[in-house]
């Protein structure tokens, strides 16, 4: 398989602005992300897709690969796809979208995101899951749970604590949703296409588009955490982890 990771990177944002440039222990978050993707043996190329010419020139004085988009793409899945197209990427080739705001993801979270694609030839897209740990994510809007079948396709998305138990007392686990995804690119176009739906704009989750219109997600449980920098105050957290090593 062909497999492009795509980190899309924005400069503007209403709750961080320069988000993808912000210095975490002597680099910016970008460099951190793209990094640690390139580790991943599965990714042919990795690829910064960006409609910011700063983001663009700090990924190549780090040595990396940067395309310019559109600042008219909606969302990141749109700019990853502009990307795809400008790769011209064939239409069973594997993307990889990465958020540009994990600076610990695992090159592990890769393989695993890639490998149902090798193995079950009707998969067309994937996302990771992650067993909580630290309960007061459950409860946290913040972080998105998923629910899944035996089969571990997605069942649902939310904010809010899914499942949530009956009765007192009940002990289960809850998975949160890590927001990597992989697709053939001829799903991601097809997903692109798709008018969002009422379950997606009220919880403000994307990949509820698929779902809605009655797609598969594969969900992948991995063993590796990958928390998001959300806001300021996140970047000594993350600081905290790499001094650490628990990554």
């Amino acid at each position: 398989m062909n497999v492009v990771v795509i980190i899309p990177a924005r400069f503007g944002s209403t709750r961080f602005q320069a988000k993808p440039l912000m210095e975490i222990s002597g680099k910016p978050m970008i460099q951190h992300v793209y990094e640690r993707a390139a580790l991943a043996p599965t990714a042919s190329s990795v690829v910064v897709a960006t409609d910011d010419r700063r983001i663009f020139n700090v990924v190549e004085q780090f040595g990396g690969t940067a395309l310019m988009t559109s600042d008219k793409n909606r969302s990141g899945t749109d700019r990853v796809g502009e990307a795809a197209e400008l790769l011209k990427m064939e239409m069973e080739d594997i993307v990889v979208n990465v958020q540009g705001d994990q600076p610990l993801l695992h090159p592990k979270c890769i393989e695993d995101l890639v490998h149902p694609f090798a193995v079950d030839h009707q998969v067309k897209m994937t996302t990771l899951a992650y067993k909580i740990r630290d309960e007061s994510e459950i409860t946290n809007p913040k972080d998105v749970k998923v629910t899944f079948n035996k089969r571990r396709d997605a069942l649902y998305f939310s904010r809010s604590p899914i499942p949530c138990g009956r009765d007192d007392g009940q002990k289960f686990d809850v998975f949160k949703h890590l927001g990597l995804y992989a697709y053939t690119r001829r799903f991601l176009e097809r997903f692109r296409a798709m008018p969002s739906g009422p379950l997606e704009q009220i919880e403000k989750l994307e990949q509820l588009r698929a779902l809605e219109h009655g797609f598969a997600i594969r969900v992948v449980v991995t063993e590796f955490d990958s928390p998001e920098v959300d806001i300021p105050e996140d970047v000594k957290r993350i600081e905290r982890r790499l001094y650490e090593g628990s990554i």
